[in-house]
């Protein structure tokens, strides 16, 4: 869950807000139970810490995607988990700072509380949410594979209340294999303000391939004045996934959409956070890259720094540092892409990938001003030359500086095809269109989530 982006649902943002306020609650009592709170000196700042330690806790074990947590099995081996880990981390806190300790067995009596009060409440709160007088009820406009895409999202997207009623086909006369759709077809688009009030609708998905004289305007301005909401395929995939639906759309969707274009202050600020974590992070990680180009110094012949020629801003080429993870001869048969268990990365190659240790050396680019700390992975002009010739859109990455992590990079997997390559360039617009601090400062969060879950690399 992205707690300050504008993906984050209402749903998620409740689980987040309450089970926030619970942890404390939790943590208060224990405290109450071995003894008067109010002679706890800095009681207060005590279990601040303690609740953040819990919740960053539960954020790393995914107990706020709920698109991965709906089963109560899958809840109670998360909360365990997450308990456990809060617990242990509570406590080498408490040995390394004393002075953080509110009592000897409040921390544990707390993580034993929470274990009993995570899962009642969630079960609880999952219960309440699926009632159906509290689901938005959806009717998708449309037939063809946008449609489809859109409706297999809504029911794969846990964390959203929509259920789907069914679809309209573009007109009366259209010809829908109705098997296909797993929903019913209730009628064609012009009755969709009939169909909408019949079925007690709250939200009308267009998904229709041309829109141009094509859509009933009359029905659908009647529906949208009845109280429903009215909004494209686009807008509804963009909400529920995180990413931009490339497929179909004009450039005039771009140009008429919110988004894309981040303040003069944004990116001043931006650049200056750059400059403070990138000097302040060369610093801190100085021993750490010392060992690493030791450490790949021994295990395998050739340069220690892995330099490439990449695509920056407004397509300015750079040249990119790296810690050498392959063979030094990894590319003597030309430009390939990176595979899944790929022979040429050496034994501490597959380290340095893991742990992103490779990527100490761009904090140097980061400083020039080559790359920001976040933002699109920047790619080969080989790759590059390709990728803008078979996918739409793709050099609209190249409008802000590529980053060491991304919206990408935190949220899909490794690329090594033009698929890959695809759908990241939908999270890569999203962070484009939604860019900010807040933004930036959550995907550095969940950056730190994949590193120590060793999650993406090849």
């Amino acid at each position: 869950m992205q707690v300050f982006n504008r993906h984050v649902s209402a749903k998620g943002l409740t689980v987040f807000s309450l089970e926030t306020v619970l942890i404390s609650c939790s943590i208060l009592a224990a405290a109450r139970v071995h003894g008067p709170i109010d002679q706890v000196p800095g009681a207060f700042w005590k279990i601040t810490l303690a609740t953040a330690v819990c919740a960053l806790c539960f954020y790393y074990n995914d107990l706020y995607d709920l698109t991965i947590v709906h089963s109560k099995t899958e809840l109670l081996v998360r909360v365990m988990r997450a308990a456990g880990t809060a617990a242990l981390v509570l406590a080498t806190v408490t040995v390394l700072v004393p002075a953080i300790n509110m009592g000897r067995g409040v921390f544990l009596t707390s993580v034993g509380m929470l274990l009993v009060v995570v899962p009642a409440w969630r079960i609880a709160f999952d219960g309440v949410t699926r009632d159906p007088h509290l689901e938005e009820r959806v009717l998708i406009v449309g037939t063809g594979s946008i449609a489809r895409l859109i409706a297999w999202q809504i029911q794969n997207q846990h964390d959203f209340a929509y259920r789907i009623v069914g679809y309209l086909a573009e007109n009366s006369e259209a010809d829908v294999d109705a098997d296909g759709l797993h929903l019913p077809l209730l009628g064609s688009a012009v009755d969709v303000a009939r169909l909408a009030a019949l079925h007690q609708i709250d939200r009308v998905v267009i998904a229709v391939s041309d829109r141009r004289g094509h859509l009933p305007i009359q029905e659908l301005l009647r529906a949208k004045l009845s109280g429903v909401r009215i909004e494209d395929a686009p807008t509804t995939y963009e909400r529920i996934t995180g990413k931009i639906l490339t497929d179909g759309i004009a450039p005039s969707w771009f140009i008429f959409s919110d988004g894309f274009r981040a303040s003069r202050t944004t990116r001043v600020l931006k650049r200056v956070i750059d400059l403070v974590m990138g000097a302040v992070g060369l610093v801190l990680a100085a021993p750490l890259m010392l060992l690493t180009a030791l450490a790949i110094r021994i295990d395998s012949p050739g340069p220690i720094f892995y330099k490439q020629e990449r695509v920056g801003e407004n397509d300015r080429l750079f040249t990119l540092c790296k810690f050498r993870s392959m063979r030094s001869d990894a590319e003597k048969a030309g430009p390939m892409w990176a595979q899944s268990n790929d022979n040429r990365v050496t034994r501490i190659g597959r380290f340095i990938r893991l742990t992103r240790l490779d990527e100490l050396p761009q904090l140097l680019n980061v400083i020039r001003g080559d790359m920001s700390f976040v933002g699109p992975r920047p790619e080969r002009p080989y790759f590059v030359q390709q990728l803008t010739a078979q996918i739409p859109f793709y050099a609209e990455r190249h409008a802000v500086k590529p980053g060491v992590t991304g919206w990408a990079q935190v949220r899909y997997r490794y690329g090594s095809s033009i698929d890959d390559a695809m759908e990241k360039l939908r999270y890569d617009l999203y962070y484009i269109k939604h860019l900010s601090i807040a933004f930036d400062f959550t995907i550095v969060i969940d950056t730190v989530k994949v590193i120590l879950c060793a999650k993406g690399a090849q």
